[in-house]
C-alpha cells in the first residue's frame, strides 16, 4: 500500500494535520487487519496530501494527489533529483549533478487499474519543467531513473495489493479501498 502511494505521491496542497493523523490510522487499519470483510474504506486527497507531506524523501516538495476522472491519478511536485539521489546514498557525478540538482516541477499521471487483489500502474504522462516526457524518452526515464530508485515498483505489471485488499478505486472525489 505504501509503495504504491509513494509512487503516486511525487505530488502543493498542504491539509491539516487531523487528516494526516486520519490518514495514518486509516493506513494502520488496513494493515493490520482490524477491519471486517468487505469494508470500504475512503481515502481524501487533502488527508492522502497531508500525509505525503510527512513520507515525501528529501529532495521532494509541496506532493499533490488529484484525480480529474476515475481510474487516473496525477501526482505533482517540486523535486530536486540531485538531492532525491544524495538521499537514497547515491553520489552523482560532477557533470551529471550539474544536470540533475536544483527544483523543477514534475507532474506524473497514471492509470490505476485493480481487481482481484491485484493493481496495475501504467504511467501515462511526466512533465518535467513544462516538458513532456513519453514514448522512448519516458521508457528511459522509467528504466534509468525510476527503476534503480525503486526496484519493486511494478510499472505497466499487475501486482499483488496485500492486506487483503480486493481493490483500489480511483476517482475525482477520493481513493476508495475496498477489502476482501
Amino acid at each position: 500500500m505504501r509503495t504504491l502511494a509513494a509512487f503516486c505521491l511525487s505530488v502543493a496542497l498542504g491539509a491539516t494535520a487531523t487528516g494526516d493523523l486520519s490518514v495514518k490510522r486509516k493506513f494502520s487499519e488496513i494493515e493490520a487487519g482490524r477491519l471486517p470483510a468487505h469494508s470500504r474504506v475512503v481515502l481524501t486527497y487533502p488527508e492522502l496530501n497531508a500525509w505525503a507531506v510527512e513520507e515525501v524523501p528529501a529532495g521532494v516538495r509541496n506532493p499533490q494527489l488529484r484525480s480529474a476522472e476515475p481510474g487516473i491519478l496525477t501526482g505533482e511536485a517540486l523535486i530536486d533529483f540531485g538531492k532525491l539521489e544524495r538521499s537514497a546514498g547515491r553520489q552523482p557525478g560532477w557533470f551529471v549533478s550539474k544536470l540533475i540538482d536544483g527544483e523543477r516541477r514534475v507532474a506524473v499521471t497514471v492509470r490505476l487499474q485493480s481487481t482481484g487483489g491485484q493493481a496495475t500502474v501504467a504511467v501515462q504522462r511526466v512533465e518535467i519543467s513544462g516538458i513532456v516526457l513519453d514514448g522512448r524518452a519516458l521508457d528511459f526515464l522509467i528504466q534509468n531513473f525510476l527503476i534503480p530508485m525503486y526496484p519493486n515498483a511494478a510499472i505497466s505489471r499487475p501486482f499483488d495489493l496485500g492486506y487483503n485488499i480486493e481493490r483500489i478505486g480511483v476517482a475525482p472525489a477520493a481513493v476508495t479501498v475496498r477489502l476482501r
